[in-house]
């Protein structure tokens, strides 16, 4: 068999097997729609949705792991075109029903608090679980989700003439070459819902475009939260709030957060060849033949507390500093979730042991503990650490620093294996968001009054 009729034979049982997935998908919606909305139903309703589901599921499963490379390639035409995760999931959506859940039933979805969702982000971890296993279609995925993001690129010019771009939650001034991102969610204690998400991946892009950056710092602003007015807090973690009200998603934030500007803290930001970000209007300049990433350095700053994702962020900087009076925790156990890739950097900083009493007992660690220096380079009192954070980032300030940071994060980090975590970390955590722990923890912020 010649290697066209190979392609063409391939490309048939792709399509039958395409058609027994929507086959099946609309029969689940026809189930569905004899039931009333998942917070309603009986024990017995539930149960029936949740066999319907498990069905077609199993299909999708399937369905991927035969075909996960084909998919891809259909989607990005050969991997021509870089999608971002969730311009990937619309186009699986568009290109395969059934295998994915529609924008119109996301926006359904979107609208209901997380106990009243029928679960359909489940169907995306199936669906990115089986693109981030596959060794072709996951590292082109994880190479699309380094790029600048178009409204970097917006802000962009701006920020190189000017030095600051303020946005609704994270302040960016650039100030003797340090990039000065400061988380500002005063009302919340910088807790991280998609808007702050999406304001850290700008912030993040702009700094490590901008030539006139050579390092970057990142702390908390001062509070006006009651228990915390006028002082600085770093983080405390996924916004609990926003997440019973449904507003937490998977692809949007949870996903987008880890693959987007966590990723680029580590790896970088990929642009092209000719050094520019987009080569649309730039004018020449020389190929950057020994890397397609511009990466630098980071120093974080902890004030009060790094609660849940906080503390998953100071574990990919290449130094922190922390006040004595702060802690840090990763609760996501206890609240029932994943705590992003946490469970894959935690160990290898700490140790497997201290990892499990803090992921999965809950254990914090004060600043001024032993253990916390597995955490922090530096802890001084608050009010000196203005003094030591400008000390600190201009120890970074080197030109050997980048070329070492992305060596040690290459030995720490592999690629490979992260990209592996990630594949599992989209299903686990696609499950976690609809476990019945879970939305009964975030219920109690719904009955709490404002």
């Amino acid at each position: 068999m010649t290697a066209a009729a190979v392609t063409a034979a391939q490309g048939e049982e792709l399509q039958r097997a395409a058609t027994a997935l929507t086959v099946a998908a609309e029969r689940v919606e026809e189930q569905l729609v004899s039931l009333p909305p998942p917070g309603s139903r009986s024990a017995r309703q539930r149960a029936a949705a949740e066999a319907a589901h498990d069905g077609a599921r199993a299909l999708r499963v399937r369905f991927m792991e035969a075909h996960a490379a084909q998919v891809y390639d259909r989607l990005t035409d050969g991997r021509a075109r870089p999608l971002r995760i969730a311009e990937l999931v619309e186009a699986a959506a568009a290109a395969f029903p059934g295998l994915v859940p529609t924008a119109g039933q996301l926006a359904a979805e979107r609208n209901r608090a997380q106990a009243d969702k029928e679960g359909l982000e489940i169907d995306q971890g199936i669906f990115l679980r089986a693109v981030l296993r596959s060794p072709v279609a996951g590292p082109h995925l994880l190479d699309a989700m380094l790029r600048p993001t178009p409204r970097a690129l917006r802000l962009l010019p701006e920020f190189t003439r000017t030095g600051l771009v303020e946005m609704e939650s994270v302040r960016l001034e650039r100030l003797d070459g340090v990039a000065r991102l400061t988380m500002c969610r005063d009302d919340c204690l910088n807790a991280e819902d998609e808007r702050q998400v999406d304001d850290m991946e700008t912030a993040v892009d702009l700094a490590l475009l901008d030539p006139g950056v050579r390092a970057g710092l990142l702390r908390g602003g001062e509070m006006s939260h009651p228990r915390y007015r006028g002082r600085r807090v770093f983080s405390a973690g996924i916004n609990l709030k926003s997440l019973h009200a449904g507003d937490i998603s998977l692809v949007g934030f949870l996903l987008r957060r880890e693959l987007g500007y966590i990723g680029k803290l580590v790896r970088g930001v990929l642009v092209d060849d000719d050094g520019q970000p987009s080569r649309q209007g730039s004018p020449q300049r020389s190929p950057r033949w020994h890397s397609p990433a511009i990466e630098k350095p980071w120093t974080a700053a902890v004030d009060t507390f790094a609660i849940g994702g906080g503390a998953q962020l100071l574990l990919v900087f290449d130094q922190v500093l922390a006040a004595s009076d702060s802690y840090f925790s990763l609760p996501a156990a206890r609240e029932g979730i994943v705590p992003g890739a946490g469970n894959f950097r935690l160990g290898r900083a700490v140790g497997p042991r201290l990892a499990r009493q803090i992921i999965l007992r809950g254990r914090r660690i004060w600043a001024t503990e032993p253990e916390a220096r597995l955490l922090v380079d530096e802890v001084v009192e608050p009010e000196r650490l203005d003094e030591a954070i400008e000390a600190a980032v201009r120890r970074l300030d080197g030109d050997a620093v980048a070329a070492n940071r992305r060596m040690l994060n290459l030995a720490e980090e592999p690629p490979e294996e992260f990209r592996r975590y990630m594949a599992e970390f989209a299903l686990q955590q696609s499950l976690r968001l609809y476990g019945e722990d879970v939305l009964e923890k975030v219920g109690r912020f719904g009955r709490r009054p404002a």
